[in-house]
């Protein structure tokens, strides 16, 4: 069995709290992108929630990645939306 990458270990929380809390940016915050978990929760705000789906989707897209993708995407390559 190969051993995870670091930094696999936040893909199943960050992945939740997409789906879950996404129109707060929670999964933005829990990454370490503070600029667009604040953008996050101001269109939220702005669309009375409708941004939320956004934070959906990504949590979605966080918890279909292979492990290895998810660390070359998100952690070190710092790619903030999608």
């Amino acid at each position: 069995m190969s051993e995870k990458p670091p930094g696999a270990e936040k893909k199943i929380a960050a992945g939740i709290f997409g789906i879950l809390l996404g129109s707060f940016g929670i999964h933005k915050f829990y990454l370490g992108y503070t600029k667009e978990g604040i953008i996050q929760l101001v269109v939220s705000v702005l669309t009375c929630g409708i941004g939320g789906i956004i934070g959906f989707i990504e949590g979605i897209i966080y918890l279909t990645k292979s492990d290895e993708d998810f660390v070359k995407t998100y952690i070190t390559g710092k790619r903030g939306w999608f």
